[in-house]
């Protein structure tokens, strides 16, 4: 918790170092306030799954979903299993999001199935990391999918300066088109228009009631900025806390960050864990859990 108040990481990646095809140093911060992460790996670069459980204890956060990806192209092959057991270690902290991409699974529909029976929370696409763009017909069985069965939708929506990103899928036009059809489908844009979509990203959330943002691998004293068009606490209703780490200083220093905005008390709680908590179904999980921090 953070002063009292629930805290959900909704964007982390912890992968397997053997599975990154980019090297360590790009794909952690290196200025950080939360210490090395490299400790929290053992020799073959495998996390450890105690050792991350005491970190989160130490960053206060009450629940974090951890990223599968499947970008052979920039990032890696990072496999549901490999963070399914790492999340069996301790499954009322540690949740999962699946990960398909229509240039590796076929059919898509039934890949999701497979995944959400391995206790994944949501669907995550990574357009800009697979080369494909979000409203592509081959990924509509796995929306429909998620749409039955009330799971929800991680669309990345943002700019990547990974080699091999292709940006113009980070666009919101094209979950715009998810959201339009699938109206009872529940879409999270990840990085919030990261780059030079703040505006559409904001638009798309205020206009449909079903479109979160997401903060991860957002800067958040930047967020007035980013936002300036728009009321931010009207907005801030409609944001969900995620970091992207290793890809930042620390969790609970981006957390403090945000606590550091003025939000309403109750806009702050919905960021920090409230709309995580709805979003992702965690429940009695989340509720569950014991004060960690301050």
């Amino acid at each position: 918790m953070l002063n009292g108040k629930l805290l959900v990481d909704a964007h982390v990646h912890l992968a397997r170092t053997p599975t990154l095809k980019l090297g360590w140093e790009r794909w952690v911060m290196n200025r950080r306030a939360d210490g090395d992460p490299a400790e929290l790996y053992d020799e073959q670069g495998a996390p450890v799954p105690a050792r991350f459980v005491d970190y989160l204890d130490r960053e206060g956060v009450d629940c974090a979903i951890l990223l599968a990806e499947y970008s052979p192209r920039v990032t890696g092959i990072q496999s549901i299993e490999d963070v399914v057991s790492v999340a069996r270690h301790d499954p009322a902290r540690l949740r999962v999001a699946a990960n398909v991409n229509p240039h590796l699974h076929y059919p898509v529909a039934a890949e999701v199935e497979r995944q959400l029976e391995l206790g994944a929370v949501a669907l995550k696409i990574h357009p800009v990391h697979g080369g494909f763009p979000a409203n592509a017909r081959e990924l509509y069985p796995a929306y429909a999918a998620c749409q039955e069965r009330g799971v929800p939708v991680i669309v990345h929506c943002g700019t990547s300066n990974f080699p091999g990103a292709v940006n113009r899928f980070a666009d919101p036009i094209f979950s715009e088109d998810v959201a339009k059809d699938f109206p009872e489908l529940t879409v999270v844009l990840a990085h919030g228009g990261r780059g030079w979509w703040y505006d559409a990203a904001a638009f798309l959330a205020l206009m449909r009631d079903r479109v979160w943002i997401e903060l991860s691998g957002l800067p958040p004293k930047k967020l007035p900025e980013y936002y300036a068009r728009h009321d931010l606490e009207r907005l801030g209703r409609k944001f969900i806390f995620g970091t992207d780490w290793p890809g930042v200083p620390g969790i609970r220093a981006n957390a403090e960050a945000v606590a550091g905005l003025g939000f309403p008390d109750d806009v702050l709680a919905g960021i920090l864990g409230g709309n995580a908590q709805l979003v992702y179904g965690l429940g009695s999980l989340v509720a569950s859990a014991q004060p960690r921090g301050t």
